[in-house]
């Protein structure tokens, strides 16, 4: 049983998608069509940068989709291995959770990108520069980084954001908040914290402003009927009735990423295989979760001619 999973933030680099796009015209109309529903050449800025626009949420959202999309329709149309018939399931991390829905059908590329430019628009706006932070707990599993964000708060925001895997957890909240717990984290067990570079302090409270415009938005785009079962973010379980996922995406702006327990639910459902799209990311997570889950990363056009004659 094999799952499909989309990288989410973190993954964006300049020259992303560019092998893909030289070498298939399918990948370049999954560009074009994003580039259109923006009004924007994101894909000239994937291509040539630079890193520091590229990394502007309001860009990386939906570049990050847009090259794991253009990965699924080239693999689908020129090698004809389709998702709807090799996954059992899909997932994926944060913004991959899109990524994932417009992959099971869910929404259109177009209000998919549309989607995720407000919701990079909207995360940004909701706490102004400077205020919030995010920092990663090397060496923290969740009860750890729990027993700090409570500590380290003293009054202000600092949740834990992303269960990422048993040795990572990432935490959110106001910017002194995040600073005490960097502070304090070997006196927890913990390794050590590592501030962000990211603009907002995403999947927290703080996020609420967000979640609001978020709700407008979805409300606006109807999802459709799901082609394989999605693993949502927010409660590490499956979800295939279209108008329960809406509700999830809203919740998953201020709650939790349980990508480590996602992953769990995924293999206690059978699923033996994880095949990431777009990215080397979520793989070496899900091998510090369960080094006996098989992963595959596809990212080039060799990988997905790799893919496609094992999978023939």
């Amino acid at each position: 049983m094999t799952a499909f999973i989309f990288p989410g933030q973190g993954s964006q680099k300049v020259c992303m998608g560019a092998d893909l796009a030289e070498a298939s015209a399918h990948a370049r109309e999954v560009f074009q069509e994003v580039d259109e529903a923006l009004k924007q050449n994101l894909s000239g800025l994937m291509k040539d940068g630079p890193e520091s626009e590229l990394t502007m949420t309001a860009n990386a959202q939906p570049a990050i989709m847009a090259n794991s999309i253009a990965t699924v329709r080239v693999l689908e149309k020129e090698f004809g291995v389709a998702l709807a018939d090799k996954a059992d399931c899909v997932a994926g991390h944060s913004l991959g959770e899109y990524s994932a829905l417009c992959a099971a059908g869910v929404f259109s590329l177009t209000d998919t990108a549309k989607l995720l430019r407000l919701r990079g628009i909207a995360m940004q706006d909701a706490v102004p520069i400077g205020l919030g932070a995010m920092a990663a707990l090397l060496g923290a599993d969740i009860d750890k980084a729990t027993a700090l964000a409570e500590a380290a708060a003293e009054g202000q925001v600092c949740e834990v954001a992303n269960d990422n895997d048993p040795t990572q957890v990432v935490i959110s909240g106001h910017a002194e908040a995040i600073d005490r717990a960097i502070e304090m984290a070997k006196d927890h067990g913990i390794k050590r914290g590592i501030k962000l570079p990211v603009s907002a302090p995403f999947h927290c409270s703080l996020m609420g402003p967000a979640a609001l415009r978020m709700k407008r938005a979805l409300g606006d785009t109807p999802p459709e009927a799901f082609t394989v079962p999605l693993y949502a973010n927010v409660t590490a379980a499956r979800v295939t009735d279209p108008a329960e996922e809406q509700a999830l995406l809203v919740d998953q702006i201020t709650g939790r990423v349980r990508w480590r327990e996602s992953v769990i639910a995924m293999r206690e459902a059978g699923i033996e295989r994880f095949v990431e799209l777009g990215g080397k990311v979520l793989g070496p997570m899900i091998g510090r979760i369960d080094k006996d889950a098989a992963t595959v990363s596809l990212v080039t056009m060799e990988d997905l001619e790799n893919f496609a004659k094992e999978n023939a």
